[in-house]
């Protein structure tokens, strides 16, 4: 057997593996009883452990140095592969076993702490948990720094997003920094002009809106043979490619904030699903970063499903899973308002209620924030007074409790630190994606209006999803769309819908 042969066996091992934990995630967030917590922590910290073994092999790296040696026997799928084989190497590398195990139980249990802390909105008891996370997830910065030669938030950065770093995200918040006020202001001295839209009335039953968001996910283009559609503290898609679990949560005077989180979670999905089955269980074969990710599913909701089109096709379907027959009901449910409704912008507190125009200034924020606490600059206690002057300096607003301040995200109580940027980057990828899509695919808002999603999702397919990891993340987009990363498709796309 081949070095890259037998490299491609080792890593198809680890994938199954982190399936598997996949899977275990989703049961922990979706089904699983609280007092399984304890059991599950050690199955999880078990299997990242195993994983790391098999990474930490010295003959994995043997296998690496002969491979690289020989990359003129490899076709560009396999040299691609083995470049992301090096790379995950090189990240796994540089943490030691035992800080493996001590962030993932104390991320297990940090997370656990978190779901009580938020619903009573008690920072203390979140904080006591989140303190010692907090600083191993500043040893896993400094280990990765030092291996990879990046400043330790790039290191944290280059394991959600490789290749992207702060100076570049930097600029691009920066850019966003100047041009948003200014619109925010225009958009909503617009919307003063303009009649609100009407609100209909609940309550909404859970069990039709998971009706509702099922058939939408299914006329979409999810395939129910291949995932799941359950309930979490906070909406995410996860379990693997054959396997898709998607979750959300619902309010019953609110139906549109599951609805939308589903069909954000959605476009998550047939990204996993789209990917190569060629190369499943390969790095190669996984989605390219997280940015590319959030780019699918903003995409999805944010461009698609919140465009004038898609309420042509789907207002019915709302009007009819919640029995509003009547004259007044006409005009709640008209495609007209329920678009309008769903491109209102209004500065909040809630992240993943946010409008488009807004959210950038949410992900800014936990941005400053999480390079503050990396460096040192911003400890663990001072969270909730950060963050309150940043959601003035930011959107104007004072939170008036944790819950929907500093406790609203499960990231951080995860240790998942140098991920939201990701949202931002997805946002701007979404647009020019879309701005690219609408100009090739000639009749692509008409079959929106239709519910007829195959046309975006067969372009998709080619540019993206089955690129899988092919090209960097920069490579990608400038491939699909012929130009470089930039908020320029973002900027003329808000433009367009808010004072258009």
């Amino acid at each position: 057997m081949s070095s890259y042969a037998a490299l491609e066996q080792r890593f198809r091992r680890m994938a199954n593996l982190g399936g598997a934990a996949a899977v275990l995630q989703w049961d922990w967030a979706a089904v699983m009883p609280t007092g399984g917590a304890e059991a599950r922590t050690a199955q999880l910290t078990e299997l990242d452990l195993i994983q790391h073994e098999c990474m930490a092999d010295a003959e994995l790296a043997d296998l690496l140095d002969s491979a690289e040696a020989a990359r003129a026997d490899l076709n560009p799928w396999q040299n691609s592969n083995l470049t992301e084989m090096r790379l995950r190497w090189s990240h796994a590398n540089a943490l030691p076993a035992d800080l493996v195990a001590a962030l993932s139980n104390a991320a297990a249990n940090c997370e656990m702490v978190w779901r009580e802390a938020r619903a009573s909105s008690d920072f203390a008891a979140f904080c006591r948990a989140f303190e010692p996370l907090l600083v191993l997830v500043r040893e896993k910065a400094a280990a990765k720094s030092a291996a990879l030669g990046l400043a330790p938030y790039d290191a944290l950065i280059d394991g959600y997003d490789p290749g992207f770093r702060s100076a570049e995200i930097d600029g691009i918040f920066a850019d966003l920094g100047i041009f948003l006020p200014e619109f925010l202001a225009q958009v909503l001295e617009k919307q003063a002009r303009d009649a609100a839209p009407l609100q209909p009335d609940g309550p909404f039953p859970i069990a039709r809106q998971r009706a509702l968001s099922q058939t939408l996910m299914e006329k979409i283009g999810f395939d129910f043979a291949h995932g799941r559609l359950d309930e979490s503290h906070h909406p995410f898609c996860g379990g693997v490619s054959e396997d898709v679990r998607i979750t959300t949560r619902y309010d019953e005077s609110d139906f549109a904030s599951s609805v939308m989180a589903v069909l954000h979670e959605t476009g998550h999905a047939l990204y996993e699903r789209g990917l190569p089955t060629d190369w499943r269980n390969q790095p190669v074969g996984e989605a390219r970063s997280m940015s590319l990710h959030e780019s699918q599913s903003l995409l999805m909701e944010m461009q698609a499903c919140r465009s004038a089109e898609f309420f042509q096709f789907a207002a019915p379907l709302m009007r009819d899973a919640f029995d509003h027959p009547g004259p007044e009901a006409a005009d709640v449910f008209a495609p007209e308002n329920l678009h309008r409704m769903a491109v209102h912008v209004a500065p909040g507190f809630i992240r993943v209620d946010a409008d488009e125009v807004t959210y950038p200034a949410h992900i800014m924020l936990r941005y400053r924030l999480e390079k503050a606490m990396i460096t040192g600059d911003l400890q663990a206690p001072d969270i909730p007074d950060a963050w309150q002057q940043g959601m003035q300096e930011f959107l104007g607003l004072t939170p008036d409790n944790h819950a929907e301040g500093c406790l609203q995200d499960i990231h951080w109580a995860c240790g998942d630190v140098g991920y939201f940027p990701s949202y931002t980057l997805g946002a701007l990828i979404a647009a020019q994606l879309f701005d690219c899509a609408s100009r090739e695919i000639g009749s692509l808002r008409p079959t929106l209006s239709e519910g007829d999603f195959a046309p975006l999702l067969t372009w998709l397919g080619e540019k993206i999803h089955s690129q899988a990891s092919r090209y960097s993340s920069h490579e990608l987009i400038e491939r699909a769309t012929g130009q470089a990363l930039s908020a320029d498709a973002f900027k003329a796309h808000l433009k367009m819908r808010y004072l258009g």
